[in-house]
């Protein structure tokens, strides 16, 4: 991988090392995956779930966007998915609402990294 390429990813809070191992060290494979992530419904069924006050479709949401965020190696999101998760097992949508910024400015971040990417 190119080194404007891996400091993009980098930035946005992806541990390129750590996804390589995860693909085998197949960069294209690693890459065709991490470019299908902006398809991925879980952050809007997040948002909408989180604005329809319903705590168990937003756990649902927000624990599967962690774990493709884990799988992935977007460490930040992960990190920040993880709390509001945990927000949200806990039925405390206050706090969920809350971490919810953070968590938009991280997938913000990631999505532009890998539109750039494209």
């Amino acid at each position: 991988m190119d080194q404007q390429k891996r400091l993009l990813l980098e930035r946005a809070g992806i541990d390129v090392a750590d996804a390589l191992a995860r693909f085998m060290d197949n960069e294209a494979l690693m890459l065709k995956f991490l470019l299908r992530f902006p398809e991925d419904k879980n952050f809007s069924q997040l948002e909408q779930a989180l604005a329809d006050g319903d705590a168990t479709r937003a756990f649902e949401a927000a624990h599967t966007l962690k774990g493709v965020a884990g799988n992935l190696s977007m460490t930040r999101l992960f990190q920040q998915a993880d709390r509001l998760t945990e927000d949200l097992r806990r039925q405390d949508l206050g706090a969920a609402k809350d971490s919810m910024p953070e968590l938009e400015e991280q997938y913000a971040h990631i999505i532009s990294a890998l539109r750039e990417l494209q």
